[in-house]
């Protein structure tokens, strides 16, 4: 989308101010708050707002935005006398007030019978947001065990240090989902790091032997090809969160030795009381990223093991509760059996880690489900506290907000979770999202391309198939939408008004009679 005023274009997909054809250099907040003032125009944004959505709920001072606000305003030739274009509303906030003209990017006419063609023969691609922070990629740690069934052992490390690098505020963790997708290769790092956007790569290994485990870690710059950091740790078994702890703390040293000295950080981790449990945990996991229905069966029934055994197992029972509402919404299980299951899961691992995040994002599904629409953004919004990098929670995050008419802040979720992951398996989920979304706002042919892009990376993706049903109706492009339909219907059978009305959480009337009016359209009963 382009917004064009006065001699000035904005172009939010490039991220790109033009002032009489020549481009303006932006630093990024100052373009975010410059987009977010253009995007809502037609209303006075408080400052409040602008901090939750340019600077992600994060504490900054009132010069620090007024800096930015004046550094806006230089760019489009404006200045706080004048307030021409970009006007400061007392006690209020700010508006932009210009005359502005918006052109939409060109769409496809028509999708082909396998939802892979494009006008230019590229699928599309989301705008995502430019990170304001270093970002770092933990690859999945070699299995040297020669043991192939062990893999999920060298996995669960590799996890475990991103889930506690996570929870570090100074730097965004790219997702594990991404950077799994090197596993087994051999990629230059200046690839990976391209291709992820992040300055530092950790590699590792690990090598199990008995009751004893020796595990490696080096953490590279990319910009300069050096070794910042290296170790090599021997234990036993017994000592393994032990020695995860030390290869956090000592990233975090390497990297920002400033903060760890003020600070004294320490990242730690509550450890089940059973390896037996961890095991089965990471073996979980293994099947839960796959986004199969087998696979989530065969998750399920893994943490329930889990659980049996080490009863206080926080992240067993957050994930487990994760998977059924996951499961429910996908219409793999009863919804009247499966939320119940996830809501005594989700509180049994809230009580017993009230920090675990998985526990949260558990929890918030349940509540979406429940119509408890409050509570669910509240838990989304903790559970991203907890662990800022963790994209499946922020990309749920944004149907929720979808569900409840906030469909403009549900597409940035969307975005975000897919910067933070851009090659995981959920991605096809975070742009069934983003096409949700748009559908909401009623910009059906865009939420036509995104489910298209989602149903490429996934073929039985059940969300996008709804999407591009109900947008490809409202469009009156029959064909489409008919054939979309018995897609729709091959991977969820049974599917019918009456489930979409009653089990898919809508919190507005008006939109959840938009959704059901598109489908009588398509030809469901």
């Amino acid at each position: 989308m382009r917004f064009i005023f006065e001699n000035h274009i904005l172009d939010a997909g490039r991220r790109e101010l033009v002032c009489a054809g020549e481009s303006v250099a932006l630093e990024p907040q100052v373009f975010d708050v410059l987009l977010y003032l253009l995007e809502h125009r037609d209303r006075v944004v408080r400052k409040d707002e602008l901090f939750d959505n340019v600077w992600d709920g994060r504490i900054v001072s009132e010069s620090t935005l007024t800096s930015r606000i004046n550094a806006a305003r230089r760019a489009i030739n404006d200045t706080g006398k004048d307030q021409r274009l970009l006007r400061t509303v007392a006690r209020k906030g700010f508006r932009f007030v210009g005359e502005v003209t918006i052109e939409q990017p060109a769409t496809t006419a028509a999708l082909s019978s396998d939802h892979s063609a494009h006008r230019d023969g590229k699928p599309p691609r989301l705008a995502l947001p430019v990170l304001d922070r270093a970002a770092i990629a933990v690859l999945p740690f070699s299995n040297l065990s020669g043991e192939p069934e062990q893999e999920y052992f060298s996995d669960g490390i590799s996890e475990d240090i991103i889930t506690a690098l996570s929870k570090l505020r100074w730097f965004y963790v790219i997702a594990r989902n991404s950077s799994f997708v090197y596993k087994g290769k051999s990629v230059h790092l200046q690839q990976i790091a391209d291709e992820l956007g992040v300055a530092y790569v950790i590699q590792g290994s690990v090598r199990k032997d008995g009751e004893r485990v020796r595990i490696t870690a080096q953490l590279n710059e990319v910009a300069t090809g050096s070794h910042i950091w290296a170790e090599r740790y021997d234990r036993d078994l017994a000592d393994v969160f032990a020695v995860q702890d030390e290869i956090t703390e000592s990233i975090v040293a390497a990297i920002e030795p400033q903060l760890y000295a003020a600070e004294n950080f320490k990242a730690q981790r509550k450890a089940p009381d059973s390896m037996d449990a961890w095991d089965l945990v990471m073996r979980a996991l293994s099947h839960y990223w796959r986004v199969t229905r087998q696979d989530n069966t065969v998750a399920q029934a893994l943490l329930e093991k889990a659980i049996k055994i080490d009863p206080q197992y926080g992240q067993a029972l957050g994930v487990l509760a994760a998977s059924h509402t996951f499961g429910a919404h996908m219409g793999w299980e009863d919804m009247a059996l499966a939320i119940p299951i996830a809501e005594r899961a989700s509180l049994a691992a809230i009580h017993a880690n009230s920090e675990d995040a998985w526990a949260h994002f558990g929890l918030a599904g349940v509540y979406l489900h429940r119509r408890r629409f409050d509570d669910c953004l509240a838990e989304f919004e903790l559970a991203l506290r907890l662990n800022p990098s963790f994209s499946p929670a922020r990309g749920y995050f944004g149907v929720a907000l979808a569900y409840c008419g906030q469909w403009e802040e549900g597409d940035r979720a969307a975005r975000h979770a897919l910067r933070l992951s851009p090659r995981d398996p959920f991605a096809a989920v975070y742009y069934g999202v983003a096409s949700y979304c748009q559908f909401v706002g009623g910009n059906y042919e865009e939420a036509i391309e995104l489910s298209r892009e989602s149903l490429r990376l996934r073929s039985d993706f059940v969300g996008a198939h709804r999407v591009l049903t109900a947008a490809a109706a409202m469009t009156k492009r029959r064909e489409l939408a008919a054939a979309s339909l018995k897609a729709l219907l091959h991977v969820q059978p049974g599917l019918s008004l009456k489930w979409l009305a009653t089990e898919m959480p809508f919190k507005c009337e008006r939109e959840r009679d938009q959704y059901l009016a598109a489908f009588r359209l398509a030809g469901l009963e």
